[in-house]
């Protein structure tokens, strides 16, 4: 059976005016030559797409004999005889030959469709590839590069990964002026090195911050490559995440430092003094005091330019991080506030009085009150639906913020949770029981405990933020 071939190709020349990969196999749109009419013969083919009709010819030895009367004859014959003799000859040839004409023919034929089209189509194809795969298509050429470090391409690659954020990275050199590498793609890369580290990388030796002496360090805030420890030696020290050296130690207050934030530069502390300091990283400059607590500030969270603070004298306060000025006095608990959450708009507050309250700080009143807790409540998530509070009464509790109702109660752990995630209804909390458990807050099932022969030895205290899967950390 021989094979059926059309008669005859349909191939037309870059379209003028078009940008094109920039590179030794690809040429400008102003060194095409133009034509009237589409290329009728493969040497027209070549001329059009801006080759010389003169290629390089076998050099093997003097041109038979008859073969321009051979050729006088091929051009002769209809376009369905050329096909027919063709089929022929390549019958006819040896491997080497027909690999020779591949050589010669299929460049010809192949096309940079992604130069071709308008870069919103060609933005809108590259999104069905993979990132691994766009990454390696911007390799292909300058063009492709630039349209491959898109910085709304990556954006969305970034948010199917669970990125929401972008990372900025200080680089030494661009590929050429004006070029821009895209924020969210760093993040991706980021995330994935980090991911394959947990995952493949080797286990180095941990890098071990001495200099509280035998002081209890409270708490811990990262940031980019600081680490900022807080200690109930009064200090809190700024830490380098690359080599493990103290880099300052911020000296203020006159107690033990119980609770701190942490966003860019920006470090915000809470003490037994009473008071909210506000400080500089890089300097060590205390920026602000902020006095109006009556006892230990205990819990405090940021949000943009504010923070609130939760208090031992059972109050909660909204700051100005820019200015030092207290905006808002929340006050409705009857013992101390251990746990805050806030994002801009609504305060949720858990106490020692089995309390968890939903504030409107602008008003400075209270919308809900959730009861059901019959111990402490220690820990808090909230993402703007749902509260989740975690008591010492070994129960998580689930709340819908809009009608205060209690919605699911997860029971499994045996002890205080004192360390909980929230992100994307998945819920990963931390007990005093030694394991950690992952929740549907939806449907209220326990989706996995995590424990083991290599399972904590003591309560699990924390669990920083993060996409991948949770880390903890136990006393």
């Amino acid at each position: 059976m021989k094979r059926k071939l059309d008669h005859g190709p349909d191939i037309r020349p870059f379209p003028s005016g078009k940008k094109h990969c920039k590179g030794s196999n690809y040429l400008s749109p102003s060194s095409f030559v133009p034509f009237q009419t589409t290329p009728t013969t493969f040497g027209d083919l070549r001329a059009a797409n801006g080759h010389s009709a003169q290629r390089r010819r076998v050099t093997s030895g003097p041109p038979p004999s008859g073969l321009q009367d051979w050729l006088h004859t091929f051009q002769a014959w209809s376009g369905p005889e050329r096909l027919l003799a063709l089929d022929e000859l390549i019958d006819s040839c040896e491997s080497n030959q027909v690999k020779h004409m591949m050589q010669v023919i299929e460049p010809q034929f192949q096309r940079d469709f992604i130069s071709l089209l308008p870069k919103e189509l060609a933005l809108y194809v590259l999104t069905f590839l993979e990132p691994r795969d766009l990454m390696q298509a911007a390799q292909t050429c300058s063009y492709w590069r630039i349209l491959a470090e898109d910085n709304m391409l990556w954006r969305e690659k970034g948010r199917e990964e669970g990125i929401e954020e972008p990372l900025v990275v200080k680089r030494r050199k661009t590929l050429k002026p004006g070029f821009l590498h895209s924020p969210w793609k760093s993040a991706y890369v980021q995330q994935h090195h980090i991911e394959s580290n947990w995952r493949t990388g080797d286990i180095t030796s941990p890098k071990v911050l001495k200099g509280h002496d035998d002081h209890v360090i409270t708490c811990l805030q990262f940031c980019g490559d600081l680490i900022v420890s807080g200690s109930d030696d009064n200090t809190l020290k700024v830490w380098s995440a690359l080599t493990g050296k103290c880099l300052r130690t911020l000296v203020g207050h006159t107690g033990g430092v119980w609770s701190s934030q942490m966003s860019g530069n920006i470090v915000i502390s809470g003490s037994t003094d009473r008071t909210l300091k506000v400080w500089d990283a890089e300097s060590g400059e205390c920026i602000h005091t902020l006095y109006g607590h009556t006892s230990t500030v205990r819990c405090i969270h940021l949000h943009d330019k504010q923070v609130v603070s939760g208090s031992r004298d059972a109050t909660l306060r909204l700051w100005d991080v820019d200015s030092g000025e207290c905006l808002h006095v929340l006050t409705g608990h009857v013992a101390a506030v251990r746990c805050v959450q806030y994002d801009g708009r609504r305060v949720v507050s858990g106490g020692y009085d089995f309390m968890v309250k939903v504030w409107d700080p602008e008003t400075e009143t209270c919308l809900h009150t959730l009861q059901g807790h019959t111990n402490r409540v220690y820990s808090l998530q909230f993402d703007g639906a749902y509260v989740v509070s975690g008591s010492l009464d070994t129960s998580i509790r689930v709340w819908d913020v809009v009608t205060g109702g209690c919605v699911h109660t997860l029971t499994g752990h045996q002890s205080l949770t004192s360390g909980m995630e929230l992100k994307n209804n998945i819920l990963v909390s931390g007990n005093a029981d030694s394991t950690v458990r992952v929740w549907d807050i939806r449907t209220g099932q326990c989706l996995h405990t995590l424990q083991g022969p290599h399972k904590h030895q003591s309560a699990v205290t924390c669990l920083p933020p993060s996409p991948l899967s949770p880390l903890s950390r136990s006393p």
